[in-house]
């Protein structure tokens, strides 16, 4: 999708076509990580797109494909804490590539994306370089 930026007036009020509007340059997983902040040991995660197309050129219509087992951490909870009180940061940080369960996570609807919400140890694994 194409995303086009308002453009910035001028103080004399002219469209200045060279300088669009810092504000709305931010990357979107910035915004989505302020608009929503994961409690306790939660994970915020956009999951990949869905495979369309198999290896072999055959394109699938999407209610037959299955969805990715793969996403990217959005946003992060500060940890669970233990009983004695002890806060156990998690190992994720924004920005990781995951493995994700076949089903599980609460679906969520930020502006029009969908991510979805995982406790940390619903997480498979971790995908690393």
């Amino acid at each position: 999708a194409t995303h086009h930026l308002p453009l910035e007036k001028t103080s004399k009020g002219k469209d200045n076509s060279q300088r669009p509007n810092l504000i709305n340059t931010m990357f979107r997983t910035i915004r989505l990580a302020r608009a929503l902040q994961p409690l306790g040991d939660r994970i915020l995660v956009r999951r990949a797109a869905k495979d369309v197309q198999t290896a072999g050129g055959i394109y699938l219509p999407e209610s037959t494909s299955k969805d990715a087992n793969e996403g990217e951490v959005v946003a992060v909870g500060p940890g669970e804490r233990d009983v004695t009180g002890a806060l156990h940061a998690p190992n994720l940080k924004a920005g990781d590539s995951v493995l994700l369960p076949e089903y599980g996570g609460t679906k969520v609807k930020l502006d029009d994306e969908e991510v979805f919400l995982f406790r940390e140890s619903d997480i498979l694994g971790k995908f690393e370089g």
